[in-house]
């Protein structure tokens, strides 16, 4: 039902997961993401438990391998369930699961990983891996939104010509991310991303955006003390 990317810049240690759907609403439950800690994307019979579980068991210094076993382990739907992830050093693994719809695979490199199902066959993920590293040098999240396109125009989703949904996120330097884009239900989402993503480089945008990062932290209820 959908197709995505995960990935690291090993040059600043951002991360970033790009999503599309012939579904609604991907960016509400397949990515996520935490600045300094990794990233996770989960589709198929999703189940958003595991991008939750599997950031705080990343968080606690647990590596990707590590990680995806454990959730596995935790998981009676696994046979259903497809996710991929990246931890802080770079580290990928990926699962899917013998009940996934076809077709349905995963391809995982250091630093990058990309995974779908309900595809048209191996060549989305493969056109998705060509299109990201093609972009290398540009920011991570037009690269992601490269490769989504790349992936729907080698047929994407076989149940339907163009997605409905589609989403990126990166991650900054604060707890939450410094780019999150969404378009929740839309003929063309893919090609609605990237008009988005577009503005979302413009002057007034980039400075709306270091204006929240120059934000004061606040002190967590559980460190405010006695």
């Amino acid at each position: 039902m959908t197709f995505s990317i995960v990935a690291r810049d090993p040059d600043n240690g951002r991360f970033g997961v790009a999503a599309a759907t012939c579904h609604l609403a991907v960016g509400a439950t397949v990515p996520h993401i935490r600045a300094g800690v990794g990233a996770v994307a989960t589709q198929a019979h999703t189940n958003p438990y595991i991008g939750i579980c599997g950031l705080e068991r990343l968080e606690q210094g647990m590596d990707a391998r590590s990680v995806l076993a454990s959730l596995l382990d935790d998981d009676d739907g696994r046979d259903i369930r497809q996710f991929h992830l990246i931890d802080a050093t770079g580290r990928t693994a990926g699962w899917t699961g013998p009940g996934c719809p076809d077709c349905a695979c995963h391809i995982s490199r250091p630093n990058l990983t990309v995974a779908g199902n309900c595809l048209v066959g191996v060549a989305v993920l493969l056109a998705m891996l060509d299109a990201f590293e093609a972009a290398r040098g540009d920011k991570l999240g037009h690269r992601m939104v490269q490769a989504l396109l790349a992936g729907e125009a080698m047929g994407g989703d076989h149940r339907s010509g163009t997605a409905t949904s589609a989403a990126v996120q990166v991650s900054g330097e604060a707890a939450f991310p410094l780019l999150d884009l969404r378009v929740d239900y839309r003929d063309d989402a893919v090609l609605e991303l990237e008009r988005i993503y577009r503005h979302s480089q413009d002057i007034w945008a980039q400075q709306w955006r270091d204006e929240l990062r120059t934000l004061p932290t606040l002190r967590r209820r559980d460190d405010a003390g006695p």
